[in-house]
Protein backbone atom coordinates (compact mmCIF):
# COMPACT_ATOMS: atom_id res chain seq x y z
CA UNK A 1 0.00 0.00 0.00
CA UNK A 2 0.90 3.27 -0.91
CA UNK A 3 0.44 7.00 0.92
CA UNK A 4 -2.77 7.59 2.31
CA UNK A 5 -4.08 3.94 2.35
CA UNK A 6 -7.31 3.95 4.50
CA UNK A 7 -8.42 0.38 6.34
CA UNK A 8 -11.10 0.14 8.14
CA UNK A 9 -10.56 -3.46 9.62
CA UNK A 10 -9.92 -3.95 12.83
CA UNK A 11 -7.98 -7.24 15.02
CA UNK A 12 -8.23 -8.84 18.50
CA UNK A 13 -4.75 -10.21 19.74
CA UNK A 14 -6.15 -11.95 22.83
CA UNK A 15 -4.94 -14.78 20.25
CA UNK A 16 -1.76 -13.83 20.96
CA UNK A 17 -2.32 -13.49 24.59
CA UNK A 18 -2.23 -9.79 24.83
CA UNK A 19 -5.36 -8.05 26.69
CA UNK A 20 -7.71 -5.65 26.52
CA UNK A 21 -5.79 -3.03 24.15
CA UNK A 22 -6.29 -0.61 22.30
CA UNK A 23 -5.21 -1.72 19.01
CA UNK A 24 -4.81 0.49 15.67
CA UNK A 25 -4.50 -1.42 12.76
CA UNK A 26 -2.79 -0.66 9.84
CA UNK A 27 -2.50 2.92 10.49
CA UNK A 28 -0.91 5.23 7.47
CA UNK A 29 2.55 6.75 7.73
CA UNK A 30 1.10 10.47 8.12
CA UNK A 31 -0.90 9.00 11.12
CA UNK A 32 1.86 7.30 13.17
CA UNK A 33 3.93 10.34 12.24
CA UNK A 34 1.13 12.76 14.08
CA UNK A 35 0.68 10.30 16.66
CA UNK A 36 4.56 10.29 17.69
CA UNK A 37 4.51 14.12 18.03
CA UNK A 38 1.61 14.04 19.77
CA UNK A 39 2.60 11.82 22.59
CA UNK A 40 6.04 13.61 22.36
CA UNK A 41 8.18 11.18 21.14
CA UNK A 42 9.45 12.79 18.25
CA UNK A 43 9.63 15.97 16.22
CA UNK A 44 9.34 16.95 12.77
CA UNK A 45 12.53 18.47 11.92
CA UNK A 46 12.26 20.99 8.59
CA UNK A 47 12.60 18.97 5.53
CA UNK A 48 9.32 17.04 6.73
CA UNK A 49 10.88 13.79 8.12
CA UNK A 50 10.24 12.75 11.76
CA UNK A 51 13.06 12.09 14.29
CA UNK A 52 13.05 10.03 16.69
CA UNK A 53 15.86 8.94 19.73
CA UNK A 54 15.67 5.44 20.59
CA UNK A 55 17.18 5.47 23.59
CA UNK A 56 19.56 3.31 25.73
CA UNK A 57 20.51 1.50 22.60
CA UNK A 58 21.45 3.37 19.33
CA UNK A 59 22.50 0.05 17.69
CA UNK A 60 22.27 -3.68 17.94
CA UNK A 61 22.96 -5.38 20.84
CA UNK A 62 24.89 -8.94 19.21
CA UNK A 63 25.38 -10.50 22.29
CA UNK A 64 21.71 -10.42 23.52
CA UNK A 65 20.19 -12.06 20.63
CA UNK A 66 19.59 -15.51 20.54
CA UNK A 67 17.57 -18.53 18.95
CA UNK A 68 15.67 -21.43 20.41
CA UNK A 69 17.03 -24.46 20.58
CA UNK A 70 14.58 -26.95 19.61
CA UNK A 71 14.20 -29.88 17.30
CA UNK A 72 13.96 -27.33 14.27
CA UNK A 73 17.37 -25.61 15.10
CA UNK A 74 19.27 -28.00 17.05
CA UNK A 75 21.39 -29.80 14.24
CA UNK A 76 21.12 -26.92 11.81
CA UNK A 77 22.17 -24.07 13.59
CA UNK A 78 25.94 -22.57 13.95
CA UNK A 79 25.71 -22.34 18.05
CA UNK A 80 28.35 -20.40 19.32
CA UNK A 81 29.20 -16.68 20.05
CA UNK A 82 26.99 -15.45 17.61
CA UNK A 83 23.88 -18.03 17.19
CA UNK A 84 23.36 -17.89 21.22
CA UNK A 85 20.93 -20.88 22.23
CA UNK A 86 17.93 -20.34 24.48
CA UNK A 87 15.30 -22.62 26.14
CA UNK A 88 12.20 -23.70 24.73
CA UNK A 89 10.62 -23.07 28.27
CA UNK A 90 12.35 -20.18 29.14
CA UNK A 91 10.86 -18.45 25.63
CA UNK A 92 7.44 -19.12 26.54
CA UNK A 93 7.74 -17.52 30.50
CA UNK A 94 9.66 -14.87 29.49
CA UNK A 95 6.89 -14.36 26.26
CA UNK A 96 4.21 -14.55 28.25
CA UNK A 97 5.52 -11.94 30.46
CA UNK A 98 6.50 -9.61 27.57
CA UNK A 99 1.99 -10.15 26.45
CA UNK A 100 1.40 -9.39 29.86
CA UNK A 101 3.31 -6.15 30.06
CA UNK A 102 1.42 -5.37 26.80
CA UNK A 103 -2.09 -5.85 27.82
CA UNK A 104 -4.33 -2.92 28.15
CA UNK A 105 -1.74 -0.53 26.57
CA UNK A 106 -2.37 0.98 23.23
CA UNK A 107 -0.55 -1.00 20.24
CA UNK A 108 0.30 -0.82 16.94
CA UNK A 109 -0.30 -3.63 14.44
CA UNK A 110 0.77 -4.06 11.03
CA UNK A 111 0.47 -6.71 8.22
CA UNK A 112 3.16 -6.67 5.65
CA UNK A 113 5.52 -8.85 3.77
CA UNK A 114 9.46 -9.80 3.04
CA UNK A 115 10.21 -11.36 -0.20
CA UNK A 116 9.57 -9.04 -3.08
CA UNK A 117 9.47 -12.61 -5.72
CA UNK A 118 6.38 -14.06 -5.19
CA UNK A 119 7.12 -17.16 -5.01
CA UNK A 120 8.56 -17.04 -1.58
CA UNK A 121 6.85 -14.12 -0.24
CA UNK A 122 6.53 -14.57 3.82
CA UNK A 123 3.21 -12.95 5.36
CA UNK A 124 4.43 -10.83 8.74
CA UNK A 125 2.18 -9.16 11.55
CA UNK A 126 4.20 -6.73 13.61
CA UNK A 127 3.07 -6.03 17.10
CA UNK A 128 4.67 -2.44 18.26
CA UNK A 129 4.47 -0.82 21.31
CA UNK A 130 5.68 2.49 19.66
CA UNK A 131 4.21 4.23 17.17
CA UNK A 132 6.85 5.19 15.15
CA UNK A 133 8.14 1.63 15.74
CA UNK A 134 5.57 0.39 13.36
CA UNK A 135 5.98 3.59 11.35
CA UNK A 136 9.23 1.77 10.40
CA UNK A 137 7.71 -1.71 9.57
CA UNK A 138 5.81 0.18 7.30
CA UNK A 139 8.85 1.85 5.58
CA UNK A 140 11.12 -1.31 5.84
CA UNK A 141 8.83 -4.34 4.80
CA UNK A 142 6.72 -4.78 1.47
CA UNK A 143 3.37 -2.81 1.81
CA UNK A 144 0.35 -5.20 1.22
CA UNK A 145 -2.93 -3.66 -0.94
CA UNK A 146 -6.38 -3.98 0.52
CA UNK A 147 -7.24 -6.83 -1.22
CA UNK A 148 -4.35 -8.66 0.24
CA UNK A 149 -5.14 -7.85 3.40
CA UNK A 150 -8.50 -8.89 3.48
CA UNK A 151 -7.90 -13.29 4.25
CA UNK A 152 -3.88 -12.01 5.43
CA UNK A 153 -3.02 -14.85 7.70
CA UNK A 154 0.54 -14.08 9.15
CA UNK A 155 2.89 -16.90 9.18
CA UNK A 156 5.70 -15.21 11.18
CA UNK A 157 4.39 -12.49 14.41
CA UNK A 158 6.94 -9.89 15.33
CA UNK A 159 6.43 -9.09 18.92
CA UNK A 160 8.07 -5.49 19.87
CA UNK A 161 7.75 -4.31 23.27
CA UNK A 162 11.16 -1.53 23.83
CA UNK A 163 9.72 -0.33 27.27
CA UNK A 164 9.45 -3.64 28.82
CA UNK A 165 12.77 -5.21 30.75
CA UNK A 166 13.65 -8.70 31.22
CA UNK A 167 14.81 -9.99 34.76
CA UNK A 168 18.24 -11.85 33.25
CA UNK A 169 18.54 -13.82 36.81
CA UNK A 170 14.93 -15.14 36.36
CA UNK A 171 14.16 -14.90 32.32
CA UNK A 172 17.39 -16.51 30.82
CA UNK A 173 18.56 -13.54 29.20
CA UNK A 174 21.94 -11.22 29.42
CA UNK A 175 20.48 -8.30 30.02
CA UNK A 176 17.23 -6.43 30.37
CA UNK A 177 17.44 -5.98 26.56
CA UNK A 178 16.85 -9.36 24.14
CA UNK A 179 15.64 -10.26 20.53
CA UNK A 180 14.80 -13.74 20.32
CA UNK A 181 13.89 -15.90 17.26
CA UNK A 182 11.58 -18.97 17.94
CA UNK A 183 11.20 -21.09 14.69
CA UNK A 184 8.92 -23.56 15.90
CA UNK A 185 6.34 -20.77 17.08
CA UNK A 186 7.47 -18.19 13.92
CA UNK A 187 7.88 -15.72 16.54
CA UNK A 188 10.18 -12.95 16.62
CA UNK A 189 10.78 -11.20 20.47
CA UNK A 190 12.02 -7.93 20.69
CA UNK A 191 12.08 -6.25 24.19
CA UNK A 192 14.50 -3.63 26.08
CA UNK A 193 15.28 -1.69 23.28
CA UNK A 194 13.90 0.93 21.17
CA UNK A 195 16.87 0.39 18.07
CA UNK A 196 14.45 -0.22 15.42
CA UNK A 197 17.26 -2.21 13.35
CA UNK A 198 16.72 -5.41 15.90
CA UNK A 199 13.24 -5.80 14.03
CA UNK A 200 14.53 -5.76 10.61
CA UNK A 201 17.65 -7.83 11.14
CA UNK A 202 15.14 -10.56 12.93
CA UNK A 203 13.29 -11.42 10.09
CA UNK A 204 16.32 -11.25 7.81
CA UNK A 205 17.90 -13.66 10.53
CA UNK A 206 15.14 -16.09 10.35
CA UNK A 207 15.32 -15.67 6.21
CA UNK A 208 18.69 -16.59 6.40
CA UNK A 209 17.75 -19.86 8.09
CA UNK A 210 14.32 -20.32 6.26
CA UNK A 211 15.43 -19.77 2.46
CA UNK A 212 18.89 -21.88 2.13
CA UNK A 213 17.08 -24.71 4.73
CA UNK A 214 13.57 -24.89 3.12
CA UNK A 215 14.09 -23.39 -0.10
CA UNK A 216 17.34 -24.31 -1.20
CA UNK A 217 17.82 -20.33 -2.16
CA UNK A 218 21.06 -18.34 -0.74
CA UNK A 219 20.45 -15.08 1.05
CA UNK A 220 22.41 -11.94 0.87
CA UNK A 221 23.38 -9.03 3.32
CA UNK A 222 23.81 -7.26 0.32
CA UNK A 223 22.05 -4.36 -1.76
CA UNK A 224 21.66 -4.44 -5.35
CA UNK A 225 20.84 -2.71 -8.65
CA UNK A 226 20.07 -2.83 -12.35
CA UNK A 227 21.02 -0.94 -15.24
CA UNK A 228 19.11 0.41 -18.82
CA UNK A 229 19.95 -3.38 -20.28
CA UNK A 230 18.73 -5.73 -17.55
CA UNK A 231 22.48 -5.94 -16.12
CA UNK A 232 22.00 -6.96 -12.47
CA UNK A 233 24.84 -5.64 -10.26
CA UNK A 234 25.29 -6.33 -6.22
CA UNK A 235 27.28 -5.34 -3.43
CA UNK A 236 27.99 -6.82 -0.48
CA UNK A 237 29.58 -5.14 2.05
CA UNK A 238 29.44 -4.59 6.06
CA UNK A 239 28.03 -1.58 7.56
CA UNK A 240 29.63 1.94 6.66
CA UNK A 241 31.30 0.29 3.52
CA UNK A 242 29.68 1.78 0.85
CA UNK A 243 26.46 -0.58 0.61
CA UNK A 244 23.32 1.99 0.20
CA UNK A 245 25.53 4.57 -1.05
CA UNK A 246 26.93 2.61 -3.85
CA UNK A 247 23.59 1.21 -5.03
CA UNK A 248 21.73 4.00 -4.82
CA UNK A 249 23.42 5.16 -8.54
CA UNK A 250 21.47 7.72 -10.54
CA UNK A 251 22.03 6.11 -13.58
CA UNK A 252 20.59 2.16 -12.72
CA UNK A 253 17.57 1.01 -10.82
CA UNK A 254 17.43 0.06 -7.37
CA UNK A 255 16.49 -3.36 -6.26
CA UNK A 256 17.57 -2.55 -2.74
CA UNK A 257 19.89 -1.78 -0.33
CA UNK A 258 20.48 -4.45 2.00
CA UNK A 259 18.81 -7.79 1.89
CA UNK A 260 18.54 -10.50 -1.22
CA UNK A 261 17.85 -13.73 -2.10
CA UNK A 262 19.09 -15.48 -5.06
CA UNK A 263 17.24 -18.40 -6.89
CA UNK A 264 17.64 -21.46 -8.26
CA UNK A 265 15.40 -19.32 -11.27
CA UNK A 266 17.78 -17.25 -11.76
CA UNK A 267 16.14 -14.03 -9.81
CA UNK A 268 17.81 -11.54 -7.24
CA UNK A 269 14.79 -10.23 -4.98
CA UNK A 270 14.87 -7.80 -2.41
CA UNK A 271 13.93 -9.07 0.85
CA UNK A 272 12.27 -5.38 2.43
CA UNK A 273 10.02 -2.44 0.86
CA UNK A 274 12.75 0.40 1.99
CA UNK A 275 16.04 1.42 3.13
CA UNK A 276 18.01 2.25 5.96
CA UNK A 277 20.81 3.92 5.54
CA UNK A 278 23.16 5.59 7.50
CA UNK A 279 23.51 9.50 7.66
CA UNK A 280 26.43 10.11 9.65
CA UNK A 281 28.47 13.27 7.52
CA UNK A 282 25.61 12.91 4.82
CA UNK A 283 25.39 15.56 2.21
CA UNK A 284 22.99 15.99 -0.71
CA UNK A 285 26.48 16.45 -2.61
CA UNK A 286 27.73 13.38 -2.40
CA UNK A 287 24.54 11.23 -1.68
CA UNK A 288 22.31 13.01 -3.27
CA UNK A 289 19.60 10.21 -3.54
CA UNK A 290 19.26 8.93 -0.12
CA UNK A 291 19.78 13.07 1.21
CA UNK A 292 16.42 13.77 -1.08
CA UNK A 293 14.77 10.35 0.34
CA UNK A 294 14.56 12.27 3.99
CA UNK A 295 11.39 14.08 3.62
CA UNK A 296 7.80 13.26 5.22
CA UNK A 297 7.40 9.81 5.47
CA UNK A 298 10.97 9.03 6.57
CA UNK A 299 12.47 8.54 9.93
CA UNK A 300 16.00 9.92 11.36
CA UNK A 301 17.01 7.91 14.49
CA UNK A 302 19.39 9.81 16.85
CA UNK A 303 20.55 12.54 15.23
CA UNK A 304 21.35 16.03 16.70
CA UNK A 305 18.60 19.10 15.49
CA UNK A 306 19.33 22.67 15.67
CA UNK A 307 16.34 25.01 15.45
CA UNK A 308 14.34 21.96 12.76
CA UNK A 309 17.84 21.31 10.56
CA UNK A 310 19.51 18.21 11.42
CA UNK A 311 23.52 18.62 12.12
CA UNK A 312 23.97 15.15 9.91
CA UNK A 313 28.16 16.04 11.27
CA UNK A 314 27.85 15.53 14.97
CA UNK A 315 27.70 12.57 16.23
CA UNK A 316 27.26 13.07 19.58
CA UNK A 317 24.23 10.94 20.94
CA UNK A 318 25.89 8.09 18.02
CA UNK A 319 28.32 7.61 15.05
CA UNK A 320 25.33 5.15 13.81
CA UNK A 321 22.55 8.19 13.06
CA UNK A 322 20.61 6.66 11.01
CA UNK A 323 17.38 7.08 8.35
CA UNK A 324 14.56 5.02 7.33
CA UNK A 325 12.25 5.31 4.12
CA UNK A 326 10.41 3.45 1.69
CA UNK A 327 11.88 2.42 -1.10
CA UNK A 328 9.74 4.78 -3.30
CA UNK A 329 11.25 7.52 -1.92
CA UNK A 330 14.25 7.38 -4.52
CA UNK A 331 13.16 8.29 -7.81
CA UNK A 332 15.21 5.21 -9.84
CA UNK A 333 13.78 2.02 -8.09
CA UNK A 334 12.73 -1.42 -10.12
CA UNK A 335 9.32 -2.80 -9.82
CA UNK A 336 9.21 -5.24 -8.12
CA UNK A 337 12.08 -5.39 -6.50
CA UNK A 338 13.17 -8.14 -8.54
CA UNK A 339 16.23 -8.54 -11.28
CA UNK A 340 18.16 -11.13 -13.28
CA UNK A 341 21.17 -12.95 -12.55
CA UNK A 342 23.94 -10.75 -11.67
CA UNK A 343 26.58 -10.10 -14.07
CA UNK A 344 29.02 -8.38 -11.59
CA UNK A 345 29.28 -8.37 -7.70
CA UNK A 346 31.47 -6.32 -5.42
CA UNK A 347 32.56 -7.47 -2.04
CA UNK A 348 33.25 -3.86 -0.55
CA UNK A 349 35.10 -3.37 2.13
CA UNK A 350 36.23 -0.06 3.90
CA UNK A 351 40.23 -0.37 4.47
CA UNK A 352 42.10 1.64 7.32
CA UNK A 353 44.88 0.63 6.89
CA UNK A 354 45.56 1.71 3.11
CA UNK A 355 46.96 -1.16 2.04
CA UNK A 356 43.88 -2.64 -0.41
CA UNK A 357 43.74 -1.73 -4.12
CA UNK A 358 40.73 0.72 -4.67
CA UNK A 359 39.49 -2.24 -7.20
CA UNK A 360 40.69 -5.59 -8.33
CA UNK A 361 39.40 -8.38 -10.10
CA UNK A 362 39.16 -11.87 -8.01
CA UNK A 363 39.54 -15.43 -9.30
CA UNK A 364 36.44 -17.90 -8.27
CA UNK A 365 39.05 -19.32 -5.22
CA UNK A 366 39.48 -15.83 -4.06
CA UNK A 367 36.12 -14.37 -4.51
CA UNK A 368 34.58 -17.05 -1.84
CA UNK A 369 38.07 -16.64 0.11
CA UNK A 370 36.84 -12.79 0.47
CA UNK A 371 33.59 -13.89 1.13
CA UNK A 372 34.10 -16.07 4.23
CA UNK A 373 36.41 -13.26 5.61
CA UNK A 374 33.75 -10.70 5.18
CA UNK A 375 36.68 -7.88 6.28
CA UNK A 376 36.72 -4.66 6.69
CA UNK A 377 38.22 -2.01 9.58
CA UNK A 378 36.95 -0.42 12.32
CA UNK A 379 38.25 3.08 12.42
CA UNK A 380 39.71 4.51 15.77
CA UNK A 381 37.41 6.60 17.29
CA UNK A 382 34.12 5.30 16.79
CA UNK A 383 33.65 2.72 19.71
CA UNK A 384 35.72 2.96 22.79
CA UNK A 385 39.14 1.37 23.28
CA UNK A 386 39.98 1.77 19.35
CA UNK A 387 42.61 4.53 19.50
CA UNK A 388 44.01 3.05 15.64
CA UNK A 389 42.37 0.79 13.21
CA UNK A 390 41.45 -2.61 13.77
CA UNK A 391 40.77 -5.63 11.42
CA UNK A 392 37.05 -6.60 11.49
CA UNK A 393 36.01 -9.86 10.27
CA UNK A 394 32.54 -10.76 9.53
CA UNK A 395 31.94 -14.06 7.27
CA UNK A 396 29.64 -13.92 4.55
CA UNK A 397 30.08 -9.76 5.12
CA UNK A 398 26.84 -10.57 7.73
CA UNK A 399 28.08 -13.13 10.61
CA UNK A 400 25.55 -11.69 12.62
CA UNK A 401 22.67 -12.49 10.78
CA UNK A 402 23.74 -15.88 10.02
CA UNK A 403 22.50 -18.63 11.77
CA UNK A 404 24.40 -21.80 9.39
CA UNK A 405 28.04 -22.27 9.09
CA UNK A 406 29.54 -19.32 7.08
CA UNK A 407 30.65 -21.87 4.74
CA UNK A 408 26.89 -23.26 3.54
CA UNK A 409 26.63 -20.05 2.25
CA UNK A 410 29.84 -19.55 0.88
CA UNK A 411 29.17 -22.66 -1.18
CA UNK A 412 25.51 -21.80 -2.17
CA UNK A 413 27.25 -18.10 -3.74
CA UNK A 414 30.62 -20.45 -5.67
CA UNK A 415 28.04 -22.46 -7.08
CA UNK A 416 25.40 -19.51 -8.18
CA UNK A 417 28.17 -17.73 -9.17
CA UNK A 418 30.27 -20.15 -11.75
CA UNK A 419 26.86 -20.99 -13.27
CA UNK A 420 26.29 -17.66 -13.71
CA UNK A 421 29.55 -16.49 -15.16
CA UNK A 422 29.29 -13.58 -12.63
CA UNK A 423 32.44 -11.19 -11.96
CA UNK A 424 33.71 -10.61 -8.98
CA UNK A 425 35.39 -7.42 -7.93
CA UNK A 426 36.84 -5.95 -4.42
CA UNK A 427 36.31 -2.50 -3.91
CA UNK A 428 38.39 -0.84 -0.99
CA UNK A 429 36.38 2.14 -0.31
CA UNK A 430 38.44 3.31 2.79
CA UNK A 431 41.90 4.85 2.94
CA UNK A 432 44.84 5.52 0.36
CA UNK A 433 48.22 7.11 0.68
CA UNK A 434 48.37 5.31 4.35
CA UNK A 435 46.33 4.35 6.78
CA UNK A 436 43.64 6.01 8.92
CA UNK A 437 45.14 9.39 10.25
CA UNK A 438 47.81 9.52 7.56
CA UNK A 439 46.49 8.92 4.25
CA UNK A 440 42.90 10.00 3.11
CA UNK A 441 39.67 8.01 2.33
CA UNK A 442 39.29 7.29 -1.40
CA UNK A 443 37.29 9.68 -2.99
CA UNK A 444 33.30 8.51 -3.83
CA UNK A 445 33.85 9.55 -7.39
CA UNK A 446 36.63 7.61 -8.21
CA UNK A 447 34.87 4.62 -6.59
CA UNK A 448 32.21 5.06 -8.68
CA UNK A 449 33.87 5.47 -11.95
CA UNK A 450 35.83 2.19 -11.11
CA UNK A 451 32.39 0.47 -10.72
CA UNK A 452 30.77 1.97 -13.85
CA UNK A 453 34.04 0.96 -16.02
CA UNK A 454 33.37 -2.73 -14.40
CA UNK A 455 29.87 -2.65 -14.88
CA UNK A 456 29.68 -1.30 -18.30
CA UNK A 457 33.07 -3.83 -19.78
CA UNK A 458 35.91 -1.67 -19.76
CA UNK A 459 37.99 -2.84 -17.35
CA UNK A 460 38.20 -6.33 -19.58
CA UNK A 461 39.83 -4.37 -22.32
CA UNK A 462 42.73 -3.20 -19.90
CA UNK A 463 45.72 -5.19 -18.49
CA UNK A 464 45.67 -6.17 -15.06
CA UNK A 465 49.23 -6.46 -12.59
CA UNK A 466 49.31 -9.06 -9.51
CA UNK A 467 49.47 -7.31 -5.80
CA UNK A 468 52.80 -8.75 -5.08
CA UNK A 469 51.23 -9.75 -1.20
CA UNK A 470 47.51 -10.50 -1.12
CA UNK A 471 47.79 -11.98 -4.83
CA UNK A 472 44.94 -9.79 -6.23
CA UNK A 473 44.30 -8.91 -9.94
CA UNK A 474 45.01 -5.00 -10.12
CA UNK A 475 43.66 -2.73 -13.43
CA UNK A 476 46.97 -0.70 -14.37
CA UNK A 477 44.17 1.95 -15.76
CA UNK A 478 40.57 3.16 -16.02
CA UNK A 479 39.10 5.56 -17.23
CA UNK A 480 38.67 8.93 -15.10
CA UNK A 481 40.53 7.63 -12.24
CA UNK A 482 44.26 8.48 -11.63
CA UNK A 483 46.76 5.74 -12.33
CA UNK A 484 48.45 6.20 -9.40
CA UNK A 485 45.18 5.49 -7.41
CA UNK A 486 45.00 1.81 -8.53
CA UNK A 487 48.02 0.35 -6.77
CA UNK A 488 48.03 1.06 -3.37
CA UNK A 489 51.68 1.01 -2.70
CA UNK A 490 52.27 3.47 -5.18
CA UNK A 491 50.13 6.13 -3.29
CA UNK A 492 52.13 5.70 0.09
CA UNK A 493 55.63 8.08 0.86
CA UNK A 494 56.92 5.56 2.28
CA UNK A 495 56.59 1.81 0.56
CA UNK A 496 58.56 0.15 3.14
CA UNK A 497 55.76 1.18 5.47
CA UNK A 498 52.93 -0.35 2.89
CA UNK A 499 54.67 -3.67 2.89
CA UNK A 500 55.29 -3.66 6.52
CA UNK A 501 51.47 -2.42 7.00
CA UNK A 502 50.01 -5.08 3.85
CA UNK A 503 52.08 -8.02 5.61
CA UNK A 504 50.44 -7.13 9.16
CA UNK A 505 46.81 -6.90 7.72
CA UNK A 506 47.71 -10.17 5.22
CA UNK A 507 48.57 -12.21 8.58
CA UNK A 508 45.31 -11.06 10.45
CA UNK A 509 43.69 -12.68 7.26
CA UNK A 510 45.14 -15.85 7.44
CA UNK A 511 44.80 -15.81 10.94
CA UNK A 512 41.17 -15.25 10.97
CA UNK A 513 40.81 -18.10 8.14
CA UNK A 514 41.93 -20.83 10.54
CA UNK A 515 39.02 -21.26 11.87
CA UNK A 516 37.37 -22.37 8.14
CA UNK A 517 40.00 -24.14 6.56
CA UNK A 518 38.88 -27.80 8.05
CA UNK A 519 35.46 -26.77 5.79
CA UNK A 520 37.53 -25.10 2.99
CA UNK A 521 38.81 -26.91 -0.41
CA UNK A 522 42.54 -26.10 -1.45
CA UNK A 523 40.93 -23.47 -4.35
CA UNK A 524 39.22 -21.28 -1.50
CA UNK A 525 42.36 -21.70 0.70
CA UNK A 526 44.99 -20.82 -2.42
CA UNK A 527 42.75 -17.67 -2.80
CA UNK A 528 44.21 -16.07 0.27
CA UNK A 529 47.25 -13.44 1.03
CA UNK A 530 50.51 -15.09 -0.85
CA UNK A 531 52.44 -14.05 1.71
Amino acid sequence: MQKNEKVTKTISLTSYGIQSSKVHYQLSSEELHKITVEKNQGVTVNSGALAVNTGEFTGRSPKDRFIVEDAITKDEIWWGDINIPFESDKFDKLYDKVVNYLSDKELFVRDNFACADENYKVKIRHINEYPWSNMFTYNMFLRPDEAELENFTPEWTVVNAPGFKADPEVDGTRAHNFAILNFTKKIALVGGTGYTGEIKKGIFSALNFILPVMKNTLPMHCSANVGEDGDTAIFFGLSGTGKTTLSADPERYLIGDDEHGWTNENTVFNFEGGCYAKVIDLTEEKEPDIYRAIKPGAILENVVINNGEVDFKDATITQNTRVSYPIHHINNIKQPSVGENPKNIFFLTADAFGVLPPISKLTPGQAAYHFISGYTAKVAGTEAGIDEPLPSFSACFGAPFMPLHPTRYAEMLSKKMQEAGVNVWLVNTGWTGGPYGTGSRMKLKYTREMISSALEGLLDQVEFEQHEIFGLHMPKECPNVPNEVLNPKQTWADQEAYDKKAMTLAKSFKDNFKQFEDYANEEIINGGPLK
